[in-house]
């Protein structure tokens, strides 16, 4: 998820730049998956911790798939199963809801929460560069958010990583350099790894015996 308002934690001492966007920048609150209703009313996935921020955002903007924003003026919300149901002024059909699916539901990054020392927001990892002994791994594409103590960095490099965004691991965030230096323990980075030609070799031997 781009520009999203999750964020995750780290230790302060060890967070450099935790603000990492500019007053230019937007930031994705939810993304509309369907309409719900028949006077215009939309269902959107939320993508940002601070769902009660809608009730102070009366004007909202709306990123459609051709890269156009459109102006919203936010008329009632509420939350259902999970999600949150919109309604736009002007928006009164089912045939003009329609028009939103797929769209994301920003505001300027300049609105963005505050957040507490030592936390930052997804939005600003992802672009970083993650380094371990030296070596650059790839770059965050986005961060995963489970059952897990900590919530796990997908990294694409010669392929893709998963690496728990743990304390124990963090060497230096620097957001102003959108680089994240890690110390990762040996061996973290080939769970999960393809098999090599060999071993696929030895797999197949072993499945015809």
């Amino acid at each position: 998820m781009k520009n999203d308002q999750r964020h995750v934690s780290a230790p302060a001492s060890r967070t450099a730049a935790a603000k990492g966007n500019d007053d230019g920048e937007f930031v994705t609150l939810a993304k509309v998956t369907k309409t719900q209703g028949r006077k215009g009313e939309v269902a959107a996935a939320l993508l940002t911790d601070f769902p009660e921020k809608f009730a102070t955002r009366t004007e909202l903007l709306a990123l459609g798939s051709a890269g156009k924003r459109r102006e919203l003026a936010l008329e009632e919300y509420w939350f259902h199963k999970g999600m949150v149901v919109l309604k736009f002024a002007g928006v009164d059909s089912i045939s003009q809801a329609e028009e939103l699916i797929g769209s994301e539901i920003q505001v300027p990054g300049s609105q963005r929460v505050e957040l507490e020392d030592g936390a930052m927001y997804v939005s600003d990892l992802q672009g970083c560069t993650v380094y371990s002994a030296g070596s650059a791994i790839g770059k965050i594409a986005d961060v995963q958010f489970g059952s897990g103590e900590a919530p796990l960095l997908v990294i694409k490099g010669t392929r893709e990583f998963l690496v728990p965004l743990a304390t124990e691991f963090i060497e230096k965030i620097a957001l102003s350099e959108k680089s994240l230096y890690m110390k990762l323990p040996p061996g973290l980075l080939d769970l999960d790894a393809p098999l090599s030609a060999e071993e696929k070799q030895r797999q197949q031997q072993q499945q015809r015996d």
